[in-house]
């Protein structure tokens, strides 16, 4: 497997010509080259300079994700926007499963029962199925789904291979990102992150991560 990237050859020559357009005016950085073909491929994605001041990615974000991917872990999503964005082949090269379930009858019924959102209570369900250790967690949209990953973590002993933390919006998305880094940084919890400061973010952010790294999955990465 050398390269996921399904394209035609004028498809990838657009492709790396636009990364060469954002190397050239991006100017100088702190990423290792693994981080910066994340980075890069999200501001592919949203044309946006400003996530190479945004993005926050621990020491082992991109190494613990690539293993987790690599050994078919399961990815969890907050809304199925981020799995119809997400390249089935490639996941099936390493058999990834993807789950969201904000919209299951069930979860809808408790989160209406208790007054709490459907993301809250997908967290939760995900977390009953035992499907969120070792999983990489896809969270685009809905702050209070990173905020119940991140009580799951401190009260339940959850751990993820990797937390990726782009909801977008005004109400509680900052918060819900730094969140995660007093998590980590005050706390010490054992979270490998990537995330995106700020109220940016969004399902393409969220997409746009996973595909770079499966790339990197199939080659050196540092």
């Amino acid at each position: 497997m050398n390269d996921m990237r399904q394209m035609t050859g004028l498809g990838r020559s657009i492709e790396n010509n636009s990364f060469d357009v954002i190397n050239q005016e991006v100017g100088p950085h702190d990423f290792t080259p693994s981080q910066w073909e994340v980075v890069r491929r999200v501001i592919h994605a949203t044309a946006d300079f400003e996530y190479k001041h945004l993005m926050m990615i621990s020491e082992d974000g991109i190494k613990s994700g690539i293993d987790a991917l690599k050994k078919g872990c399961p990815i969890i999503t907050d809304v199925q926007m981020i799995i119809a964005g997400l390249n089935k082949a490639r996941l099936d090269a390493y058999e990834c499963s993807t789950h969201c379930f904000i919209s299951d009858d069930d979860v809808i019924e408790v989160a209406k029962e208790k007054n709490t959102t459907r993301a809250i209570e997908a967290m939760k369900k995900a977390h009953q199925l035992g499907l969120l250790d070792g999983a990489v967690i896809a969270i685009g949209n809905a702050p209070t789904s990173l905020l119940e990953l991140c009580r799951l973590i401190r009260e339940e002993g959850v751990r993820p291979a990797l937390i990726i933390g782009v909801p977008v919006g005004f109400v509680s998305a900052v918060e819900s990102k730094e969140e995660v880094l007093d998590m980590v940084r005050k706390e010490g919890l054992h979270a490998p992150y990537i995330l995106s400061r700020g109220r940016k973010g969004g399902s393409t952010i969220a997409v746009s991560i996973i595909h770079a790294l499966l790339l990197l999955s199939t080659k050196d990465y540092q």
